[in-house]
């Protein structure tokens, strides 16, 4: 039935049950009666949830990884390439010492790589896996299923870990993974967002000196009233989806203060659209 599945049918039982995981799981055991008593067993709705949302993270990640690494190659090719063209450095945006326009490029690869670093180092050793946990984060419905035996139930962990692709779980947690994951997790994608703001800052303010231009196109039109101008419509672009990144910080920050011991449902609908769109902007901009 895998390539039958109708999610019209499943939007209809939602509609009626007010519960995502439950419609797919009703609709599931519609198609699968026999696999109905044991499709839900010992879980719950974070136990398909959470760990979901994992799993797209980490892919996620592995996007912006790829997407800087190469924003990173094509800066430093630019600074070798101008390494030995002079240009006036600018202190308090006021002229200072003579740079080159290759170092002053080597100052934005450095920042990027640097968030390549701290990218690289969150994958392994900050999404970790929620794993089986239970309603609570005891385990208690798998130990019942288990007759008390706890190996077999970290032998599950561990299992399910694995074959979810993660090579560490979470030892401790409620309903939920820590909701503050999600903070660092958007505070890896803000600082991603913070580099390229400052690099188009600067690249906006160059263009007004005539120091830097953007690719200007044949028919390009610059400004509907003024046609001959040259826009840095690329950088401003970039700006503005990095700004939007940096903003949705707050959004987990306050996620994870207000999570009431072992979870509250405060959490799902925010998180839905805060984590999604930071990815999606990070991504677009870079």
């Amino acid at each position: 039935n895998v390539n039958k599945l109708d999610f019209t049918r499943v939007a209809e039982i939602e509609r009626e049950c007010r519960h995502d995981v439950m419609a797919h799981i009703q609709y599931f055991s519609s198609i699968c009666p026999k696999a109905a008593p044991i499709i839900h067993l010992g879980a719950t709705s974070c136990f398909v949830g959470d760990n979901a949302d994992l799993i797209v993270m980490r892919r996620a990640f592995d996007v912006i990884e790829l997407k800087l690494a190469c924003c990173i190659h094509r800066l430093c090719q630019f600074a070798e390439k101008h390494r030995a063209l002079p240009c006036l450095g600018l202190t308090h945006l006021q002229p200072a010492q003579l740079t080159t326009v290759g170092k002053r490029a080597t100052l934005w690869a450095q920042d990027l790589l640097m968030d390549l670093t701290a990218v690289q180092w969150s994958l392994p050793n900050l999404l970790r896996f929620r794993g089986v946990k239970g309603t609570t984060g005891t385990q208690g419905s798998f130990l019942a299923m288990f007759k008390g035996d706890h190996e077999k139930v970290e032998d599950l962990d561990v299992l399910v870990t694995a074959k979810a692709g993660f090579s560490h779980h979470f030892l401790v947690t409620g309903q939920t993974y820590p909701r503050k994951v999600d903070f660092e997790v958007l505070c890896r994608l803000a600082s991603v967002a913070t580099s390229v703001h400052k690099m188009c800052t600067d690249l906006r303010l160059l263009a007004f000196m005539k120091e830097v231009e953007e690719p200007f196109e044949p028919g390009q039109v610059g400004s509907s009233a003024m046609p001959y101008k040259r826009n840095p419509m690329r950088s401003e672009r970039c700006c503005s989806l990095a700004r939007h990144v940096m903003a949705l910080v707050m959004d987990p920050l306050m996620t994870a203060s207000t999570q009431w011991f072992e979870r509250t449902l405060d959490d799902s609908a925010n998180r839905r659209l805060c984590i999604p769109e930071a990815f999606l902007a990070l991504d677009g901009l870079l």
